[in-house]
């Protein structure tokens, strides 16, 4: 197998202090680290904010026609950081809700590799723009066969928009494809039993972060955010990246955690070699 790295944020873009900072600080270790993929969830870009120049499109692939990509999208300015450095993404943006009555947010998926096709999936009972429960889901393939997602799912005790629903429409998509990665927030902790977690462990899918030779806590979260202000638990694993098949991971290790790169949003991310 040709070795691969794997990035995933929860990007709280926008709503973070000294956002712009932050921006920047992703991009460098980006840059440094070059991930062969990167699964971004909560990446906005103002609703009121006008249209981005089609010239700096060049890399993208939309996976909605109908989808306006704003001139500060937080994912365009990332790739047009990385492109002052002489580094090329590919990359796909969805947007999914209104946030904060000014916010586009969405998820995206950025490729080193040209993207081939993209599958859009909506996994919530909601598909109102406006509703904040409403979740998609975003894959992209760059080789025809293997399939990486950016995920952002809901909470397991959600009676509205319980997570079991939302990873049912998730199975009903990747039965389609012959291998699958699953990248991002899953709001599903990992030492909570027979919740979400023991969920997607029992329908066949692999924890990159039990595979790895190396790994560390794990954590990335580690302090009451929103969603999680009224539980007992403040450290929680659930940025996650899982796979279909069971494969050798080097290594899983949290990024931006003010240890291994600046601290970028209110989760850390993960980073995992291949």
């Amino acid at each position: 197998m040709i070795s691969i790295k794997l990035l995933t944020l929860n990007a709280h873009s926008f709503l973070e202090q000294d956002s712009d900072k932050k921006l920047l600080h992703f991009a460098k270790a980006v840059a440094q680290q070059l991930p062969d993929v990167v699964a971004l969830q909560e990446v906005s870009q103002t609703s009121a904010s006008q249209p981005a120049d089609k010239n700096a499109l060049a890399e993208f692939v939309s996976s909605d026609s109908k989808t306006i990509i704003k001139e500060d999208n937080f994912v365009l300015r990332v790739i047009k950081l990385l492109a002052d450095e002489g580094i090329k993404y590919h990359w796909s943006w969805l947007p999914i809700k209104l946030g904060y009555g000014k916010l586009d947010e969405g998820i995206a998926v950025m490729t080193r590799n040209p993207i081939q096709n993209v599958s859009p999936v909506l996994v919530s009972r909601a598909d109102d723009f406006e509703n904040w429960k409403t979740r998609k889901i975003l894959g992209v393939t760059t080789d025809g066969e293997e399939w990486f997602y950016s995920v952002h799912y809901g909470w397991w005790n959600d009676k509205a928009e319980p997570f079991f629903d939302q990873w049912e429409k998730t199975l009903h998509e990747v039965s389609k494809r012959k291998k699958t990665w699953l990248m991002g927030d899953f709001n599903n902790p990992a030492q909570v039993k027979f919740e979400g977690y023991d969920l997607v462990t029992k329908s066949g899918f692999h924890d990159s972060f039990l595979m790895a030779k190396n790994h560390d806590s794990g954590i990335t979260v580690r302090k009451h955010i929103d969603g999680w202000e009224n539980e007992e638990l403040k450290r929680l694993r659930i940025d996650q990246i899982w796979c279909s098949e069971k494969v050798a991971v080097k290594s899983s290790r949290v990024i931006f955690s003010g240890h291994f790169y600046p601290v970028v949003s209110d989760h850390c991310g993960v980073i995992v070699q291949i």
